[in-house]
């Protein structure tokens, strides 16, 4: 019932499909015109000589089992997505708390701010501390799984099990032969987002050239933050981001996670920051999946490595029931 609930409330909520393709609307820099699939609380962040807001869902359930599911969005996606998984953790008795980050989405997006995964795994912290949640379990998708492994790797008493999901930061794409490009290099980049630029990377990237009218809804949140006056508030918000997840790889830090730790990745994920401006040669080897996760979880004490044959970056919107069985082998 609760998963129904969730995805009727988004099909009402989002952007609806015109007769001759996607109406992109005007979200709002922060999603102010969009509903999400559940009350939002803002979390006051002071944080960098700052007074800021982190916005937040936090489902109760029913029957608790004491345990609470932390939700970690990826850096082209927002809370909603996560909505069908919180319900299917709410069912098993998980308080499910599914945020967004500042710079991204409903909460505040800065201009002058030093985007550090550091720093954006105190923000959750704190936020946790404050709902009263000292112990969690770590659901990280994309770059949230950047944010989650450094979670775990600054506060490991505070983790029961992290969950990695397709996550970024299992390569170093500059040492790799990447050309570093600059913060203004990627916010005129980021200027030219469109609804089509969207379909076109995920497309490519996250579903292997297979795209489902189901998708369009993810694609057109993302670009209603870039209609208007969010062009450049979420292009500038995203090209600092987009230098910290290429500028602060994790990959070199992960023998020293020391949480009990499970990594999902699906076998047609080619995802790779700064893919687009590499050499054909050192393209063609970045973001093979299925290779990186199982080093990744070779270099974790005692993680466990599991592979969705068939699938991409994205296996919670692909085939969510495929994704919900390796999610409770994870749990």
């Amino acid at each position: 019932m609760f998963r129904t609930l969730a995805a009727s409330l988004l099909l009402v909520a989002l952007p609806a499909l015109a007769d001759d393709g996607p109406k992109v609307e005007d979200l709002g820099a922060r999603l102010e015109r969009l509903d999400y699939p559940y009350p939002v609380t803002m979390f006051p962040v002071k944080s960098q000589g700052q007074s800021l807001e982190m916005a937040y869902m936090d489902l109760t359930p029913e029957h608790a089992n004491g345990r609470t599911a932390v939700l970690l969005h990826g850096k082209n996606f927002c809370g909603p997505y996560w909505a069908a998984t919180a319900e299917h953790l709410r069912a098993e008795g998980y308080r499910v708390v599914v945020p967004d980050q500042i710079g991204f989405c409903k909460s505040s997006r800065p201009r002058g701010y030093q985007y550090t995964f550091q720093q954006l795994a105190t923000n959750t912290h704190d936020l946790l501390k404050r709902l009263g949640v000292d112990k969690v379990t770590v659901v990280a998708h994309s770059m949230g799984g950047m944010i989650g492994a450094r979670y775990a790797l600054m506060f490991p008493q505070g983790v029961e099990r992290l969950v990695l999901v397709d996550p970024l930061g299992l390569e170093d794409w500059k040492a790799k032969g990447v050309p570093w490009r600059s913060v203004d290099a990627w916010y005129a980049s980021e200027l030219k987002t469109s609804y089509a630029s969207i379909k076109a990377y995920q497309l490519k990237s996250y579903y292997d050239g297979r795209w489902k009218p189901a998708y369009d809804r993810w694609a057109l949140m993302q670009a209603g933050m870039y209609e208007g006056d969010g062009r450049e508030v979420s292009s500038w918000a995203g090209a600092l981001t987009y230098d910290m997840i290429f500028t602060q790889p994790l990959v070199y830090e992960f023998p020293d996670i020391r949480v009990p730790t499970v990594l999902i990745v699906g076998s047609k994920d080619r995802t790779a920051v700064g893919k687009d401006a590499a050499p054909a040669d050192v393209a063609a080897k970045l973001g093979d999946y299925p290779a990186l996760g199982k080093e990744a979880a070779a270099r974790i004490p005692g993680a466990r490595f599991v592979l969705l044959d068939g699938l991409g970056h994205s296996p919670m919107i692909e085939a969510p029931e495929r994704f919900y069985e390796a999610l409770d082998g994870a749990l």
